[in-house]
């Protein structure tokens, strides 16, 4: 899926290994679009497109990417094999897809040798995965700073009302 017209800034990828990993992955979608980040959502399996995988990677900056979000279960190799082509930043969400709950995704994508660096979120974490893809965006970009800053007042505004309605319910 490709969004365009929204932010003129450089554009965040989503790859997962198997189309299996979207219901995942949609609420990265979501959040990059609520930020107005434009991003290219694909499917490429580092096991069993590997040419393919590594061409993207290859070839992301000069296509106008300035991140890579990229999701796997299993043995979860995927963004790992993506961080050791390019030199964006590479964001790895393990997925939760087998019989270990996401255990062995979450090992095979946050240890990385040194040199190939990949930030990991939690197990199925496609939101985080996404406000730090939006916040390395930021980083020459005001206006996206703008919109975090304003994410992080409209999360505290919301746990100060569900302190206030425990507050009411608590006294007696």
């Amino acid at each position: 899926m490709l969004l365009s017209g929204m932010n003129k800034a450089k554009k965040a990828a989503i790859i997962m290994g198997s189309g299996s990993d979207y219901p995942v992955l949609r609420k990265a979608e979501e959040t990059l679009a609520s930020f107005g980040i434009s991003f290219e959502t694909h499917v490429m399996s580092a096991h069993r497109t590997p040419a393919r995988a590594r061409d993207f990677a290859l070839s992301a900056r000069e296509a106008g990417f300035g991140v890579i979000i990229a999701a796997a279960g299993k043995a979860a190799h995927l963004a790992g094999f993506l961080a050791s082509h390019t030199t964006l930043p590479v964001i790895g969400i393990p997925v939760k897809s087998s019989a270990l709950d996401g255990l062995d995704a979450l090992l095979s994508t946050v240890q990385m040798p040194g040199g190939i660096p990949v930030a990991t979120v939690a197990i199925d974490g496609a939101e985080n995965a996404a406000i730090l893809a939006a916040q390395i965006l930021s980083l020459d970009d005001p206006e996206l700073t703008g919109k975090l800053l304003k994410k992080r007042e409209e999360m505290a505004a919301a746990v100060n009302e569900q302190d206030r309605e425990i507050q009411q319910h608590g006294k007696g």
